[in-house]
């Protein structure tokens, strides 16, 4: 199952405690099919002192989200979009967003 979300696209949460949400994909798992966004899905996570100058305690990470549950954010339509693909007329293969018909433009 192919992903259309890549590096660098500007997402929104769909469902979920951070419904609503939005951010940029910093990193894309395909096998796991989730993506860690900026600034979404914080959870504590406990550690333990490892060296002797290292304290312990309790830490917030950034964790993975489901793909399903992210959705394209169109900043020309200012809306969620799902994200086509077609081919120019030179043979280029781009992606497009459905609603506005814009070329999506990957960092």
């Amino acid at each position: 199952m192919g992903c259309r979300l890549r590096k660098g696209d500007f997402v929104q949460v769909m469902k979920g405690k951070d419904a609503g949400k939005k951010g940029r994909i910093i990193r894309v798992y395909p096998r796991e099919l989730s993506a860690l966004v900026e600034g979404v899905n914080f959870v504590k996570k406990h550690v333990r002192p490892r060296k002797i100058d290292q304290q312990g305690g309790i830490i917030t990470v950034e964790k993975p989200v489901s793909l399903a549950n992210l959705s394209y954010f169109c900043m020309k339509c200012e809306k969620p979009t799902k994200i086509g693909y077609r081919f120019l007329s030179d043979g280029v293969k781009v992606r497009y967003c459905r609603g506005c018909e814009e070329i999506i433009e990957t960092k």
